[in-house]
């Protein structure tokens, strides 16, 4: 059992998305996010921008992790939420090492992680902009640079 504030998880403390395999991965700081329960399995939601390196990641794999830290790495996810892989090894520039997640190593996490989910992907689904609250919209895809979600059933929770 975890015992997490949800409302406060992914927005105060942020978390890396990471999808893909040990041979070819990308990570991506996240600060929304969502737990709960869908079709009865305990579930984690994201949501990647559709200019996201990480975003074919996430559409090719059946796994991803999300990885939570503490304080003392906050600037480590700010190069990871900044520099996109696309360009370069941005974990190098970082003290943050990629470890194999998951029982049978099916993800990629990291290990000064405090908490990873494991979770296998479930669902996927673009934002439709005409469902989006027109303020909503404006605040936020001003750019026209939507989300798409990905929901995944946490298969593991890994905490040190």
């Amino acid at each position: 059992m975890i015992r997490v504030d949800p409302f406060t998880l992914f927005d105060k403390h942020w978390a890396l998305l990471t999808a893909g395999t040990a041979d070819h991965f990308n990570t991506m700081t996240i600060s929304w996010g969502m737990l709960g329960t869908l079709w009865n399995k305990p579930a984690a939601t994201v949501y990647v921008r559709e200019s996201r390196y990480t975003l074919p990641f996430m559409e090719d794999s059946d796994w991803f992790t999300i990885s939570f830290f503490d304080e003392s790495f906050k600037k480590d996810l700010g190069i990871l939420g900044s520099v996109s892989g696309r360009d370069q090894d941005k974990i190098a520039m970082t003290r943050l090492h990629p470890v194999a997640a998951g029982e049978q190593g099916q993800a990629m996490g990291f290990e000064e992680a405090t908490m990873t989910l494991v979770c296998r992907k479930l669902y996927s689904q673009g934002m439709d902009p005409g469902d989006i609250p027109q303020e909503t919209r404006a605040r936020f895809y001003a750019d026209f640079d939507f989300h798409r979600m990905f929901v995944g059933e946490v298969m593991e929770v890994e905490a040190q």
